[in-house]
């Protein structure tokens, strides 16, 4: 369910805005106690790079971001950084990673395009890969300033992950409101190392 919210400017500038005050760091502190420190992360959805300089303290991480508005923000201000154009669906890119990293952006993804998303991380992932997601709690979905908003409980997304991940954590916590975010931490299926064992 793709939106152009974030591809103009004027859009940009809000979600900047807006996104100023919130604080990350505990996420990626969770992500911390599951994934060494030096690992290659890719994050998706960087937008304005907030979770991209804190995960970079510990990290070697790639962002990436669909929006050309958010790249380009992005690349002015982290010039040492790596930033990839990427779809959060289709994640092309030949790099393989440690470790995926999103916060609040594959709720813009129906459950279509969430499960091939999950095929796509399974895909760019090492061994032992883990991911990192978070997500709005709540039922059913939303348009909110134009932008597609699908809501998750915890039994969703135990269904939609626990085939290829091996849950690690599945955590309720306050983004605004009691509750309101989940966090899912979880490391790739010991089945799929055998896979790629064969396909390699």
């Amino acid at each position: 369910m793709s939106t152009n919210y974030y591809q103009s400017k004027e859009s940009v500038k809000t979600y900047l805005k807006a996104a100023a005050d919130v604080n990350s760091k505990p996420r990626v502190e969770k992500l911390k106690g599951f994934l060494p420190a030096g690992s290659a992360v890719l994050e998706l959805g960087s937008g304005p790079g907030t979770d991209w300089k804190i995960l970079n303290e510990t990290f070697k991480v790639v962002g990436s971001d669909n929006s050309d508005e958010f790249l380009n923000h992005l690349k002015v201000e982290n010039p040492n950084g790596t930033f990839l154009n990427l779809d959060a669906v289709t994640i092309k890119t030949n790099q393989k990673f440690d470790g995926i990293y999103s916060n609040k952006v594959l709720h813009h993804l129906d459950d279509n395009e969430l499960e091939k998303s999950i095929t796509a991380q399974l895909e760019i992932l090492n061994p032992n890969g883990t991911i990192c997601h978070s997500f709005w709690k709540g039922e059913g979905t939303d348009m909110f300033n134009g932008m597609y908003v699908n809501y998750h409980t915890t039994s969703q997304l135990k269904q939609l992950f626990e085939e290829n991940f091996e849950i690690l954590l599945l955590d309720e916590y306050k983004e605004f409101e009691d509750g309101d975010s989940l966090l899912l931490v979880a490391k790739i299926m010991s089945h799929h190392l055998l896979d790629n064992l064969h396909d390699n």
